[in-house]
């Protein structure tokens, strides 16, 4: 094949067709892992909720919480296939970032919405007032 043949092709470049900055397609066995981690990681919370097995709603809630954590790791690692060696950790860094900014966001949110609600004056205290 010509260099000119191979500049045409979809390819071209010196990078061959497996060439993905040391990412991984995945096999059908992480796959299947990923499957069956995402399937517990959703049908335990389901059934916390559903049976109210712990009493304590808001132990429900934070636990409902870390199991989605993890599930969004799970999702990640296995069908995302994010790790520290695909394109020299540069999509490692992209979702540090991407995480940073979404605990930014959502702490902040959550400041200012409790901040209003603590410092408006409710309705029930008007009917005290001289």
């Amino acid at each position: 094949m010509t260099k000119e043949a191979h500049a045409l092709e979809p390819n071209a470049g010196g990078h061959g067709h497996d060439a993905h900055g040391g990412a991984s397609h995945g096999s059908l066995q992480s796959y299947l892992i990923g499957f069956g981690l995402s399937v517990v990681l959703t049908a335990v919370p389901f059934w916390l909720v559903m049976t109210g097995a712990i009493a304590d709603k808001q132990v429900t809630a934070l636990i409902v919480l870390v199991l989605a954590a993890v599930q969004i790791v799970v999702h990640m690692v296995y069908f995302l296939h994010m790790n520290t060696r695909s394109e020299n950790g540069w999509t490692m860094m992209a979702m540090i970032f991407t995480v940073i900014m979404v605990v930014i966001g959502l702490t902040g949110s959550l400041w200012v919405m409790h901040h209003l609600n603590v410092n408006m004056m409710p309705l029930h205290d008007m009917s005290q007032m001289p």
